[in-house]
């Protein structure tokens, strides 16, 4: 299935989803979160502790008077130096960089719905520092067309009590931001993407990617904001 197909099914769809998240950004304003380079806000020092990094995203978030932040589809991020997670495989090549969702930064226990009905593809605890924690993959299908979800950083709770081929209905609270030592030891946050194909993987998929590899990963990735509804377009 192509990219294309998949956006032009998806928009005859929009106004039926359920928010992901309860919050109307007409109301309520995003902050939008810049991880690249540019930030120079994001020293060494911030990025290497965990409770530093979720004081930082804390005070924007206050000083923007915002309950949420958000971002980072397509972005080729520098905070993922703080991880051995996205390093290459072997010394001298290129580390993944390149961020595949959409992260919207919160509150720990902020509830996430089921924008649509779906199944329970996969889960899994992926507890490695800079991972995903507790992680959750839905299958969707509309008019046909099968696609994935994937909700990262989660509550290590939101998937003990699951079983694959589940059924999540619509507007269902599914899943709530985690707290760090649950969520891959990052602020709480939700990293939502879109998966056309799983290739076979099981509570985990490739949520950032080596920037030489983006077109192939962006055209299995569509934009999330597709199903959020929460950024300009």
């Amino acid at each position: 299935m192509s990219n294309l197909v998949f956006d032009n099914i998806i928009r005859k769809y929009q106004t039926t989803f359920h928010p992901v998240l309860k919050v109307d950004p007409a109301r309520d304003p995003l902050l939008h979160f810049d991880f690249t380079e540019s930030n120079k806000d994001l020293s060494a020092e911030v990025l290497d502790s965990t409770e530093l990094f979720s004081a930082y995203i804390r005070q924007r978030l206050q000083e923007a008077h915002c309950k949420f932040g958000i971002g980072g589809y397509a972005e080729h991020r520098t905070i993922y130096n703080r991880s051995r997670v996205f390093d290459p495989e072997r010394p001298g090549d290129e580390p993944r960089r390149l961020h595949l969702g959409i992260d919207i930064w919160g509150e720990a226990g902020t509830p996430v719905y089921a924008f649509m009905g779906g199944m329970v593809h996969s889960f899994a605890f992926n507890d490695r520092f800079g991972d995903y924690g507790a992680t959750l993959v839905l299958l969707h299908q509309l008019e046909g067309m099968p696609f994935y979800t994937l909700y990262g950083h989660i509550s290590l709770r939101d998937i003990q009590s699951l079983t694959a081929g589940q059924y999540i209905i619509f507007g269902q609270e599914m899943a709530h931001f985690g707290e760090p030592h649950e969520n891959g030891q990052w602020p709480p946050h939700l990293h939502f993407q879109v998966i056309l194909d799983m290739e076979l993987k099981q509570g985990d998929y490739p949520g950032v990617c080596k920037y030489s590899e983006r077109e192939k990963y962006l055209a299995n990735c569509p934009d999330p904001n597709l199903i959020l509804q929460l950024m300009p377009t």
